[in-house]
């Protein structure tokens, strides 16, 4: 067909422009087109979760995660020092993993050898990156990667069909062979395309903003439940959030003002704050929906755009950053003709249940925030679970997203979850062959016939022949360009057919081999 470019993408931000670098490294001619001139600079997730730095690291930005990383550590421990100088913080914030519903989980108590906890490598150590940090950085790579990203341009319809999406712009149209709607959680693309949009309405208001506050000595550093509703002072110098369990907005786009803040803040926390000045705020719902399919024809959504729910736990940004790596190699796959359309219905099957399973989530820590005594009641029962190894192990991995694991064939515990970050014989480890977004096939035993099945697919999967002596069980290991594994061998005697289902899991993901005579 004769395309303008291969994938229209509608939305410039992290999940945009994370599917977009996919693309391009799998072929894709890409368009990015984003209404807004600039990055938002307002205040949205200050944290990342293990799944989204592992998914930057693999693609070799952790040396620029780690720095932003490093300067909001900084800015966080001088926060502590100031808070703790006044005898209000002391013990807090240091050697916490997360939270559920304010409940503060201690790292000393987690459990790492639990899968997902302790197998991520240095991307593990990278926490504290803002969603403005991680725009900033995944737009230098989508420049480096020649990605056509074009500010200030907003979609305003398409025209769909078997063959081609013709879409209408603030700045004329542009003719793709698909359109990928990362635009929000108000999502045009979601709107005008019918997705069915089915879920929970909201019943909380909650406000997030960076102030400039006096008489804050008497909040509680960390989150605290109070008999009206939730808040947070930190982890940053004049960083608030406040929950409140009467009623969802009445004008969700109002301005939010210093002495709203200020009033909201009193009321909660039962202190005498007086906010004097904000510099960035916002307001959001526990409003919790999800689409009940990804595509749709040759539209398809990711991130917000298709499940919206409530911002506790920081999870929103890791699950749309792993959309986009769950599709961007299945579209660019399909577009090079190395695959059926078919594969893209498991973009579906593989991120519904994990969108799913956050909303879940996401309601179960608004459950255990409310006043009522019902409610606090569950709070108490959760903290004391969250004072347990078992149960803070089972917290944070969920919260992590450590859980995840797709439902492909073949049974080892390592199949359809994210690969470990093996330390291999070369100096390296599994990240860093996996920078071209391509699929690896690890031969840990050097092995010749595992070669010789994977030679017809040069350009799809790598092949490295190397030792991994921290996991001599291990025979050999496919992993999708994703970085989820597809197939595993074991070795030892018990493993007598070290190449069984590798030829049928490499076509599978990556069609027929090169060279490969086909039926009919």
């Amino acid at each position: 067909m004769d395309y303008d470019v291969d994938v229209v993408v509608a939305g410039g931000g992290p999940v945009g422009l994370m599917l977009a670098c996919e693309l391009r490294l799998g072929g894709a001619r890409v368009a990015v087109l984003e209404r807004l001139t600039e990055v938002n600079p307002t205040i949205k997730g200050g944290a990342i979760t293990t799944p989204s730095a592992e998914a930057l690291y693999r693609r070799g930005m952790l040396p620029e995660l780690a720095e932003v990383h490093r300067q909001a550590m900084d800015r966080f421990q001088a926060f502590m020092r100031e808070q703790n100088s006044g005898g209000g913080a002391e013990g807090q914030g240091l050697g916490i993993v997360g939270h559920f519903a304010g409940i503060m989980l201690r790292a000393n108590l987690v459990d790492r050898t639990e899968p997902g906890l302790g197998d991520a490598g240095p991307a593990a150590e990278i926490a504290f990156v803002a969603q403005q940090d991680i725009e900033r950085l995944l737009g230098g790579r989508a420049d480096e990667l020649g990605v056509d990203v074009r500010r200030g341009v907003e979609l305003t319809g398409f025209d769909a069909d078997d063959g081609a999406v013709t879409v209408r712009t603030s700045h004329g149209a542009v003719r793709a062979g698909w359109l990928v709607g990362c635009d929000g959680g108000r999502s045009a693309v979601r709107k005008l395309a019918g997705f069915e949009f089915p879920g929970s309405d909201p019943e909380i208001t909650c406000h997030q903003a960076v102030v400039e506050m006096t008489g804050a000595e008497d909040l509680k550093v960390g989150w605290a439940a109070t008999d009206t509703g939730v808040y947070a002072h930190g982890p940053m110098p004049g960083r608030i959030v406040i929950v409140e369990f009467n009623g969802p907005p009445a004008d969700r786009d109002a301005p939010v003002t210093a002495e709203d803040l200020q009033d909201r803040l009193r009321r909660v926390s039962g202190v005498d704050v007086t906010i004097t000045g904000v510099r960035t705020a916002t307001r959001f719902t526990d409003h919790a929906r999800q689409v009940t399919e990804y595509r749709k024809g040759r539209v398809l959504l990711a991130g917000d755009a298709a499940h919206v729910h409530s911002a506790f736990g920081s999870q929103g940004l890791s699950l749309g950053i792993g959309d986009a790596m769950n599709l961007g190699w299945k579209l660019a796959t399909v577009i090079a003709g190395r695959a059926p359309e078919g594969l893209l219905d498991t973009y579906t099957s593989e991120r519904h249940p994990v969108g799913a399973w956050v909303l879940d989530w996401t309601r179960s820590q608004v459950a255990a925030m409310r006043p009522d005594p019902q409610s606090r009641a569950l709070r108490e029962i959760v903290s004391d679970l969250a004072e347990t190894v078992t149960g803070t192990t089972y917290l944070a991995a969920r919260l992590n997203g450590a859980g995840v694991r797709y439902e492909l064939p073949g049974e080892h515990p390592l199949t359809g979850r994210s690969t470990p970050d093996l330390e291999l014989t070369d100096g390296g480890r599994l990240a860093d062959h996996l920078h071209g977004g391509r699929a690896l096939l690890l031969d840990l035993t050097d092995n010749p016939e595992l070669r010789a099945l994977a030679a017809g697919y040069a350009g799809r999967v790598d092949i490295l022949t190397v030792g991994c002596p921290s996991r001599p069980e291990l025979a050999a290991v496919l992993v999708r360009p994703d970085g989820f594994t597809a197939w595993v061998a074991d070795a030892g005697a018990h493993a007598l057919t070290p190449t069984a289902g590798l030829a049928e899991a490499l076509e599978e993901w990556f069609g027929v081999p090169e060279g490969a005579v086909t039926p009919g």
